[in-house]
């Protein structure tokens, strides 16, 4: 009897006792030189105050359920999260080839490009949860040259982080214009980021004085850290395939580098 009556008071508990923290996520619309777009924003709503914001630039895929869970992911660690849209109406890929297509619409002109995540930003700072003086980027592929470029303009971002993303700019940095702190994670079999463009990158940091660090992962290829990377690299033949141990590790590193970048002693 007392096995069960401890067992009923439990499960009062449990079911009685208030739900504290709750990520909650939703659509939002901005603008950007007239065009809409369609991003995801999520916080844990039992979190009081504002806190730091982070920006969340997707794979060349567009805004689907894998940044949209990043997102998510970083609103349980105390950040209110913004997984922006580059692509403009919430567009997003099934197929490499319209990847391909909207990546190059985008990048095609980089002052659109640019406008798209400054709009971002400003809208992410205006958020009611965010101190507008602590935000940080992470990107995706596509996400992390993105996250690198603005990083490379001079953007007011506390630190960027790139997951598996291109190294290359059409614009070099020079000296003394980058603000944020920068931590690129990388696979180190990656046939689209090749050592020597890593080396290049690190030549290029150096001649501009930024504040940077290159982690590269033994034996991880492009998108490593994409659960639904071994099935889009079969179903379309494209050399991307998950590792856990490097998505793991990397996300290990994006929280220390956060904690780090927004003064935090712990979170």
């Amino acid at each position: 009897m007392k096995t069960r009556s401890a067992l009923v008071a439990l499960l009062f508990l449990l079911f009685s006792a208030p739900s504290f923290a709750e990520i909650k996520g939703e659509t939002v619309e901005y603008t950007s030189n007239g065009t809409t777009l369609k991003g995801y924003l999520a916080y844990d709503d039992s979190i009081e105050g504002k806190r730091p914001g982070v920006l969340v630039v997707h794979e060349w895929w567009g805004l689907n359920d894998y940044a949209k869970k990043r997102a998510d992911m970083l609103a349980k660690l105390g950040y209110t999260a913004l997984a922006l849209d580059m692509f403009g109406e919430g567009k997003t890929a099934d197929h490499p080839s319209d990847a391909q297509k909207f990546t190059s619409e985008t990048m095609s002109n980089m002052a659109v490009a640019e406008g798209r995540f400054n709009a971002a930003l400003e809208f992410l700072k205006k958020q009611p949860t965010v101190d507008p003086e602590k935000i940080a980027a992470i990107g995706y592929c596509f996400g992390g040259g993105i996250v690198l470029h603005m990083a490379r303009t001079g953007a007011d971002l506390a630190g960027v982080v790139s997951f598996h993303g291109s190294l290359a700019s059409p614009a070099k940095a020079t000296p003394g214009k980058i603000k944020a702190k920068i931590l690129v994670l990388t696979g180190g079999d990656d046939p689209y980021i090749k050592p020597e463009q890593v080396e290049e990158f690190r030549e290029e940091m150096n001649a501009a004085g930024a504040d940077y660090e290159v982690i590269v992962y033994p034996g991880a290829t492009h998108s490593f850290s994409n659960p639904a990377a071994d099935e889009l690299g079969k179903k379309f033949n494209i050399p991307v395939a998950y590792n856990e141990k490097a998505d793991k590790e990397s996300w290990a590193e994006m929280e220390e580098f956060l904690k780090e970048v927004f003064n935090q002693g712990g979170n």
